[in-house]
């Protein structure tokens, strides 16, 4: 579950999937470089307050991702 308390992001390091087009579609940027904390926000509204997930939550939701639970059938 995402947290509501907002981390310093000043240094955040924001990447975008390898898998997002050039077209500026719609993507998720994640920073993983802050202590204790993983930051995800939507790259065309990169002003809205990110979501921010513990390195478990994240670790957790990496796990089905790569199991496949979000797959769409």
């Amino acid at each position: 579950m995402a947290h509501n308390d907002t981390p310093d992001l000043q240094h955040a390091e924001w990447r975008k999937s390898s898998h997002s087009g050039g077209d500026g579609g719609n993507c998720v940027e994640v920073a993983t470089n802050l202590p204790g904390v993983i930051a995800v926000r939507n790259s065309r509204h990169r002003s809205d307050k990110p979501l921010i997930f513990t390195p478990s939550e994240w670790a957790a939701f990496l796990a089905g991702v790569n199991d496949g639970e979000f797959d769409i059938a």
